[in-house]
């Protein structure tokens, strides 16, 4: 745009966010066992947070078992804390440098426990798209300070910065709801 406000970038971070979210609902999974149910798990690994396909090798040799072949044998008690405290209700069992993770039936309680699980990947979500939202109008004050936009300008995209905002928290609710109802399912 001629008055250097950007509003496809900011939907193109947005897009982004969503496209996070739709991942890490991916990795809830309804009683099947998914190499995705584990990406979202970061491990404390050489000094940093690394997710477990930058450690390990995930299959599936079962319907209900993931076997994680971890790589570094020293590695192999991070990879198991990581996915103890991941909130996915699994327990490895450590067999050498291979994890074996029996996926349990989904009860009543665990469905309730997996869809507080998808809320709070939604909220996160919500709350980055409105960072970006954020980011968004202090450019806009930044710009109509330096008096590169004029104040008509400024209200013009502050509301279009909005509008897209409320896109994209629609599409996050609409992501949660469907997971919502997979998971609750019987």
């Amino acid at each position: 745009m001629s008055d250097g406000f950007d509003l496809s970038d900011l939907k193109r971070r947005m897009q982004g966010t969503i496209a996070s979210l739709k991942h890490e609902l991916g990795g809830l999974r309804t009683g099947r066992a998914s190499a995705s149910l584990i990406e979202p798990v970061h491990v404390d690994a050489y000094g940093q947070s690394m997710s477990i396909n930058q450690l390990a090798t995930v299959s599936v040799p079962e319907p209900r078992m993931l076997s994680v072949q971890v790589w570094d044998k020293g590695m192999v008690g991070a990879v198991e804390r990581a996915i103890r405290d991941s909130n996915l209700g699994l327990s490895p069992v450590t067999e050498g440098q291979i994890l074996r993770i029996r996926i349990p039936e989904l009860n009543e309680q665990r469905r309730k426990e997996m869809v507080k699980v998808a809320h709070r990947y939604a909220e996160e979500a919500r709350v980055a798209v409105r960072h970006v939202r954020r980011d968004g109008i202090d450019d806009l004050k930044r710009l109509l300070k330096d008096k590169l936009i004029s104040e008509d300008d400024e209200k013009r995209h502050v509301g279009e910065v909005q509008k897209v905002t409320d896109q994209h928290i629609g599409e996050i609710d609409t992501a949660l709801a469907t997971k919502e109802k997979e998971i609750m399912q019987i």
